[in-house]
Parts: C-alpha cells; sequence; structure tokens
C-alpha cells in the first residue's frame, strides 16, 4: 500500500521507499541589493526534513539493512555491539550481534534482541523488509542461525514476540541481499543459485505462508542487489550486477512479471557497463535507482523513471557510488560519497559529500547537506535508509560505514526529522570598500545553512540593533557569492562600522565581526582605471581572516581564501589604503566562487613580491577548486630561477618567458594577455615577452585561481606548484589590454 503523501510503502523493504540548470538557479539570487526582501524560511522547500542529526545509539560496525515501521526501526548488519549516543568506541557497550531494534523517536533500543549466527565465516544481515501489516520482519544475509534456531541466509521473525517463525523456513545457497514483501509472497535477490533445492538464480520468490517456492522465474547471470514491488502489485523491479535476465540482455535493471518473473521493459546499454544497481525505492508515479561504478567513466548517481512506461525522467550524473534511496514528500534522499557533481551544474571534484536530496521531478541538488564520514569497511559511508513516523513525527534513519555525522563522533546509525530546525547559518564574511568617494560598499560571502539555501541578512551600522538593510541570497556550499549594499548615508573623511547577521527564519548567526571603514574624499586613480578598463574580476585582498575575496569589479565575481593566507600584508603593491595578501607556498591559494565559461581572450593582471627559489603558480585557470586541477592553462608562473613563463595550451602546452628573474624581494607588476595578436606578456610596464604564433586556448569551463595549482606537463616545471610571496591587485579582464592600457596601469601605482 502506498502513502500519497510520502512515497513510503507500508512494511517496505528494508530501506523505507517510501548543473547548467543548478547555476540558471542560482544566478538568479545572486544579486540582493533591494530592502525589504520577503524573509527566509528555516527550510527551502521542497525539502522537509532538517540536516541536524538527533541523538542516536551506535554499533561497532556496519549496517547493510534496515527496515522501519509503526515507529520502530530495525537494523541489521555486521556488528557485535551497541553503545549510547557521544560514547566512545568500547564504552557503555551491550551486546547486540548483528541486528538491533530502535525507537524511532527516541533513538534507544527497544527489548527485540536476536543474534544472526553463522558456524562458521562471518555472519552478516544484508536485507531487512516488513510485511505489509508489519507483523513480520524478514531477514536476509548470511546466517546458518537466528537465536541458536537453525536457518539459511533467511528468516521470518514475529515483530509482537521477538521470535523466529518456526513456520517460515527455506534453504537458500547463499548471501540474500535484497528483499521486498507483499501480503502473499516474498521476493529475494542475492548470489543464490538454488532456493528450497531448485534453480533459481540471483532472484526468487516465495510463498509469506510457510516458504513455499513460487514458480517466480527471473534468473540473472549475476550478483542481484535489490528488489521492489512497483505500488500496483503487477511488477518487480530488479537491480544488480546482470547483464541478462531470463537469457535475455539487461543489464543492472530490469522489469518483470510479479507473478512469472518473465521481463516487462528490459534495459540494454541504459547503464554503463561497469555501473550496478544498489538499490530501488518507489513513489504513487515513478521509481528510483541508486548506482555505482567501478573505473573512469562510469554511473554512479540516480534515475528517475515512470511507473507508467518505466522510462526515464532524469538522470543524475554525479559521481561517487550511491548506495541507498528514499522518498519522502516529493524529495529523493540519497546516501553515496559524491565527489564530483560538475556534470550536474553543481560542484566540481572535491572531498566527498554523503547525502543529498533532489526532487523527484528534477535533479537539481536541494539545499540538504548533512553529512557522514566514509567510516570503516570500503568505505564509502551511508549504506542504507529507512523511514517512518512516530506521533506527528517523521523520521528518515541512515545506516552504513561512518563513524561521524556532521563532523561529530557517531557510528553506523543516524536520523533526521521533519521537526523544528535548530541549525544557524554561518556567520557572514565581511569586506568594505570605499572607492567612490562620499559611499561605502558593503560586501558579503553568503553564508552556509545546511539545510537551507535561501537566507536573510541584516546589516547593522556603528552598533546599532536596528538593521538598516535587509535582504535575501541564495547560497550552497559549492557557491557563495558575494553580495553587496552600498551606503550613501555617509560623510567623507568619516569612519563608520557594520556587522551583518544571516538567518534561515528560525536561527540567526551570530553577528560578524565589526568592520570599520572611512569614507573616501576622492578617487584612488589606480582601482579607478582598473574598473574602466573593463575588469570583470578584480580582487584587491582587503579582507581580515575569513574565506572571502570580495570582488571590487562591481561583478560579485568573488573568491575564496584556502588554507589561511597571511591577510593585510603592508606595504600594498599601489598607493592607498589597501592591502596585500601572503602566500606560503605549500597550501595556499585563492579561486573565484563563479565557475567561468572559456575564456576565448583575456588578460591576466596582478602585483607579485618574492624571494622564492621554488618558483610557483601565480595565477591561471583551471578545472578544480579544492585540489589541483587535471586541466589547466591560461596561467602565469614563476621558475626557480625567477624567471617569469606564461603558458596556455593551443595543440601542447605553449609558452613565453622572461628572460630576467623577479624574484627579488621588489613588487612588481605581472600583466599576461591572450587575443588575435598573439601571447604577450608585461612586466612592471614593458612587454617582455611575446609570440604571434598562439591565438587560442584550452575549451573547458574553469575557475581562476591565484597563489597555486597544477604544472604538471609545463616546461621549466618549478619545484612548488603553490607561489610562496605577496600578491596584490590581481584582475582578470574578458579582453586582451593593449600595451598602453598596461603601461598606464603600472605608472598609476604611486598615484
Amino acid at each position: 500500500m502506498m502513502n500519497e503523501s510520502t512515497g513510503q510503502r507500508t512494511g517496505r523493504r528494508g530501506r523505507v521507499r517510501a548543473v547548467a540548470a543548478a547555476l540558471g538557479l542560482l544566478a538568479g539570487a545572486l544579486s540582493a541589493t533591494a530592502a525589504g526582501t520577503a524573509p527566509a524560511a528555516a527550510l527551502t522547500p521542497p525539502v522537509a526534513l532538517t540536516a541536524d542529526d538527533l541523538s542516536t545509539w551506535q554499533t561497532n560496525g556496519i549496517v547493510w539493512a534496515m527496515a522501519a515501521g509503526d515507529g520502530v526501526v530495525y537494523a541489521g548488519g555486521t556488528f557485535s555491539t551497541l553503545r549510547p549516543p557521544k560514547a566512545a568506541p568500547g564504552t557503555n557497550q551491550q551486546p547486540a550481534v548483528n541486528f538491533a531494534a530502535f525507537d524511532a523517536a527516541t533513538g534507544a533500543p527497544t527489548d527485540c534482541s536476536l543474534s544472526f549466527t553463522v558456524s562458521s565465516g562471518t555472519a552478516t544481515v544484508r536485507s531487512l523488509a516488513l510485511s505489509p501489516d508489519g507483523n513480520t520482519l524478514y531477514a536476509g544475509g548470511q546466517f546458518g542461525a537466528v537465536n541458536g534456531i537453525g536457518v539459511s541466509n533467511i528468516a521470518a521473525i514475529d515483530t509482537a514476540t521477538c521470535t523466529v517463525r518456526n513456520d517460515f523456513k527455506i534453504s537458500v545457497s547463499a548471501t540474500v541481499r535484497a528483499l521486498a514483501v507483499t501480503a502473499d509472497t516474498v521476493y529475494l535477490g542475492g548470489d543464490f543459485s538454488t532456493v528450497g533445492g531448485q534453480t533459481r538464480s540471483r532472484f526468487a520468490a516465495v510463498s509469506t505462508a510457510g516458504a513455499a517456492l513460487l514458480p517466480f522465474t527471473a534468473n540473472g547471470d549475476e550478483v542481484g542487489r535489490a528488489v521492489e514491488v512497483t505500488p500496483d502489485g503487477q511488477h518487480v523491479l530488479l537491480g544488480g550486477d546482470f547483464f541478462r535476465i531470463n537469457g535475455t540482455n539487461t543489464h543492472a535493471l530490469a522489469v518483470v512479471d510479479a507473478t512469472t518473473g518473465q521481463l516487462t521493459k528490459s534495459y540494454p546499454g541504459f547503464i554503463h557497463d561497469r555501473s550496478t544497481v544498489m538499490d530501488i525505492t518507489t513513489d504513487a508515479t515513478g521509481f528510483y535507482t541508486a548506482n555505482e561504478g567501478t573505473g573512469g567513466g562510469v554511473f554512479d548517481g540516480r534515475i528517475a523513471l515512470n511507473l507508467s512506461d518505466f522510462q526515464q525522467r532524469w538522470r543524475d550524473t554525479c559521481l561517487g557510488a550511491t548506495q541507498s534511496v528514499a522518498v519522502y514528500s516529493g524529495v529523493l534522499y540519497s546516501g553515496s560519497h559524491a565527489h564530483d557533481c560538475s556534470s550536474m551544474g553543481a560542484f566540481p571534484d572535491q572531498p566527498r559529500k554523503h547525502l543529498l536530496a533532489q526532487s523527484v521531478d528534477d535533479p537539481t541538488l536541494l539545499p540538504w547537506f548533512p553529512d557522514t564520514n566514509d567510516g570503516i569497511g570500503e568505505p564509502v559511508g551511508p549504506r542504507v535508509m529507512a523511514q517512518t513516523g512516530k506521533g506527528d513525527r517523521h523520521y528518515l534513519w541512515v545506516g552504513g560505514e561512518f563513524t561521524t555525522v556532521n563532523s561529530s563522533p557517531q557510528q553506523g546509525l543516524t536520523r533526521f526529522w521533519d521537526g523544528p530546525d535548530t541549525g544557524a547559518p554561518w556567520v557572514p564574511n565581511v569586506s568594505l570598500s570605499t572607492l567612490t568617494p562620499g559611499q561605502i560598499d558593503v560586501n558579503w560571502q553568503t553564508s552556509f545553512d545546511t539545510d537551507d539555501g535561501e537566507l536573510t541578512y541584516r546589516i547593522y551600522k556603528d552598533g546599532s540593533y536596528t538593521p538598516v538593510h535587509t535582504t535575501t541570497g541564495y547560497s550552497v556550499f559549492w557557491n557563495r557569492p558575494q553580495l553587496k549594499w552600498t551606503d550613501t548615508d555617509v560623510v567623507p573623511g568619516q569612519t563608520y562600522s557594520y556587522r551583518i547577521t544571516a538567518s534561515d527564519g528560525t536561527n540567526t548567526s551570530a553577528r560578524s565581526p565589526a568592520q570599520s571603514a572611512t569614507v573616501a574624499t576622492g578617487t584612488q586613480a589606480y582601482p579607478a582605471r582598473v574598473r574602466a578598463d573593463g575588469a570583470s574580476l578584480y580582487w584587491r585582498y582587503d579582507e581580515g581572516i575569513s574565506t572571502f575575496a570580495h570582488d571590487s569589479s562591481d561583478n560579485l565575481n568573488n573568491g575564496f581564501m584556502r588554507n589561511s593566507p597571511s591577510y593585510r600584508q603592508t606595504p600594498a603593491a599601489v598607493a592607498g589604503p589597501s592591502t596585500a595578501i601572503g602566500f606560503n607556498g605549500t597550501n595556499q591559494y585563492a579561486y573565484s566562487n563563479r565557475l567561468h565559461p572559456h575564456p576565448a581572450r583575456f588578460t591576466v593582471e596582478t602585483w607579485i613580491k618574492t624571494t622564492t627559489t621554488q618558483g610557483g603558480r601565480i595565477i591561471g585557470f583551471g578545472n578544480l577548486t579544492q585540489q589541483n586541477s587535471t586541466r589547466h592553462d591560461k596561467l602565469v608562473y614563476m621558475r626557480n630561477d625567477g624567471r617569469l613563463q606564461f603558458g596556455v595550451r593551443s595543440g601542447s602546452a605553449r609558452t613565453i618567458a622572461t628572460s630576467a628573474a623577479y624574484n627579488d624581494g621588489q613588487w612588481h607588476h605581472v600583466v599576461a594577455t591572450q587575443g588575435p595578436s598573439g601571447m604577450a606578456l608585461y612586466v612592471d610596464g614593458q612587454l617582455r615577452a611575446s609570440s604571434i604564433l598562439y591565438t587560442t586556448n584550452d575549451n573547458y569551463p574553469g575557475y581562476w585561481r591565484v597563489g597555486g595549482d597544477n604544472l604538471s606537463g609545463w616546461p621549466n616545471r618549478p619545484t612548488s606548484n603553490f607561489f610562496a610571496g605577496q600578491i596584490d591587485e590581481t584582475a582578470v579582464y574578458p579582453t586582451a589590454l593593449t600595451a598602453s592600457q598596461v603601461s598606464a596601469h603600472y605608472a598609476l601605482r604611486n598615484s
């Protein structure tokens, strides 16, 4: 039976079932300049669960299987003890041999205790499913006894008494990895080749009454990992490693008749040959697969398909194997170790994220980002999901290999609910600028909230507790765009201070540290010329300790600082109140928040001061942000001997270099251009190297990076990928500046 509002089937199988487009969505929310906008809500619809993890008991091993109903959650896996929330491993333990039952609302174990064991080898519970009436819990895995009662890789448990049903016994030749149950049938998937002494390869069906083997035949040639019955009971959805069902080509996914097992819909070539379906869930109109791939170029994401015709609705191509899926209130929640969702317009390759959410109608990632670590075992983090209601609340449980949740110790199990959101957004990072006489620009990096994308920002001036400006902005962890408000109610020569809060509608961050600026009485010549010449990105590095490099170009093209560079270095490269930034030459750098399209022509401009003999990359373009890029060009780097080299990829690495060294501890103005006239490299206002031969560069979207990135494959590669020294006044232009423009910039350094 299907609950139309939640997508959860009563007594379902163990995991309770219940961006170019992304960038376009975000772009519409980047500019926040209007006062009086409506405040944000605590959760961004359609997300209905908070990302705040609830207090939950823990296991000392891996949770592979769960089922839930009537306020009870059953967990199975490979573990031997439980311990209370926050208890360290090995403390306050109680026995739990591969199985435990919990109160869904409290997270504490019930008095139902069962031991799943095997005479030799390692016993494990790999699947759990409740009967539609909730009276029987079916368990599959690799085990030979439950509480000492002999069974063969499958067992039925009376949930009222927590005892093994002796009237349900049948021999299964190998591990049972998947179960689905109707009123009269139990469907199995796994490694087995016989059931009840008769041939059944990877999939089978037995009766709920007496465990009699049924005629259902859907023989697979490789492991079965997922079984789910469609809401109308007419079909069974199969997932696994297989390439054929009943001799017909269909890889990893198949739809078969619920009575006979004969193919209704096959999927040859639909899923990559090195990918498999690990889990399947349904709602009233669709079914959804969790997919895991092995090797490069595989499919690791999720697929939504229509139940009406079994055709694809959407496909998510994030990389990082998906292990489990569950639908609640129109949202598909998934457990994975996603590390690269750039193909979906989301985050590039980076440290793994383990819990994601998407609308059942749209694969765009929703702002719901609780997280675990990879943990033990393989390790991949979450392995299974289950959900149930109790009282007036709904709970999503997650089990797996993880040992932390939301950066705090928590092993094997965690849970989330639709109750009040308690997590506040991060404190905004604020930077002030006063480039135009008679005004102060208040710039800030949008915050991050684990379960809300749309946040409300309030700006407070000079210690007042009444905001002078209120606005909203959208942000997610990989895209925290700059917002700006201009205060014109100021007097030239006077100093003002500002603080900002971020709110999700229920929880509000602390106020940001006070930032002060003195209103300009005249125009600063150097930044005025940079802006007038069309800079599309302009970082002046005037921030204090934060991750924020604000953009002074009016394009809100801000940067992220990585690994705490040295802020507010003086003297700066040009005259005025601005400061520089210092990088350590080991791991510090900055990257643009925004993913930029391929720049066919461009200029990069910056100032450097160093005495390094290790060289390093000063500025360039790359495809990654939190690790070294795998595609990288349009770059300027210093060689070990202090000479500067400018390179692009045009068929292969093409570079030009200065004849002089510039690691003399003095400030130097460095400009590199490429356009229809080729490549040019200027230092201190003078052309130092050029080539008319190369007018093109590598075509890919990417991020501008300052202070370090990959230099593999570039001529005269220095010892270090990272630049040790000070950098200031970094600008990027969508055109090739002329020699006269470059010399004019240099001439204004002391103005």
